[in-house]
């Protein structure tokens, strides 16, 4: 494995991070619908609909509980299709690394720009949800706390983690019906053990202790304190157990990939 020392990145990352944004410039009409209409359909679906049925030992309305889950969940799942679809896409059909890396691009700073893309994709999912949920406050309660604007800067960090946690996974696969796999075997497993629906409390011990190990579990602790203003010590091992995964997902994902684009 890499040694710290052995990163190659420098602002040329910035390079290949504006030449995703200005083709997000060009499509954000087919773009925009599905960061925007999906995680509200879900917070009134599910929050209101299932809601009517669901008691929370709290008290807290259902709907309440759900929303910063759906802002954790679907900064998750922004930067996980960036980096596993889009990023196989632009790996291995249509070349785009291979003509940048043909430069004086670095593969490190490919792969940083293509991560920091993809975090910048949970960031904008997240404004969106921050602005419907405080624009639906008035008549659900969804937002408690002003500390709701550091649900921003918390998705990139998000944003960050899965987008390399995606990127290692499309650097091992051969075909991109393989990222089925992943989505499978890892992303759902978190999108529905990780808190989002229910309080991990309700899972029997074993299985809190596999939540516990879950990345989105912590991603959606977090947004929950921003949003509720409930502001607790353990938000900080959340934070450091956020940091220890994505330091270890970004290194092995640079290691792979050297692996990968190195002929």
């Amino acid at each position: 494995m890499m040694a710290l020392t052995d990163i190659d990145v420098s602002y040329r990352t910035l390079k290949v991070w504006r030449r995703n944004a200005d083709v997000f410039q060009r499509l954000w009409r087919a773009e925009i619908l599905w960061p925007v209409i999906e995680p509200l359909i879900v917070i009134l679906g599910v929050g209101l609909g299932l809601g009517r049925f669901v008691e929370l030992e709290s008290g807290e309305d259902y709907i309440v509980f759900l929303t910063p889950g759906v802002m954790a969940a679907f900064a998750m799942w922004a930067a996980i299709a960036e980096g596993a679809w889009a990023s196989y896409n632009r790996m291995a059909w249509q070349k785009t690394y291979d003509a940048m890396i043909a430069t004086p691009v670095s593969i490190d700073d490919v792969i940083t720009g293509e991560i920091t893309w993809a975090a910048s994709r949970g960031v904008l999912s997240t404004c969106f949800l921050v602005i419907i949920t405080v624009a639906l406050t008035p008549v659900w309660g969804l937002v408690d706390s002003p500390l709701v604007v550091l649900a921003i800067p918390t998705a990139f960090l998000l944003g960050f983690m899965f987008g390399s946690m995606a990127l290692l996974a499309t650097s091992l696969v051969t075909s991109v019906s393989q990222l089925g796999y992943f989505v499978s075997l890892i992303v759902i497993p978190m999108f529905w053990v990780g808190g989002v629906f229910f309080p991990p409390e309700e899972l029997s011990r074993g299985m809190q202790i596999f939540a516990w190990f879950l990345p989105l579990s912590h991603a959606v602790n977090l947004q929950r304190g921003w949003v509720t203003g409930d502001v607790a010590l353990s938000m900080l091992v959340d934070l450091i157990w956020i940091l220890i995964v994505t330091a270890i997902l970004y290194r092995t994902v640079l290691w792979s990939m050297r692996r990968r684009l190195i002929k």
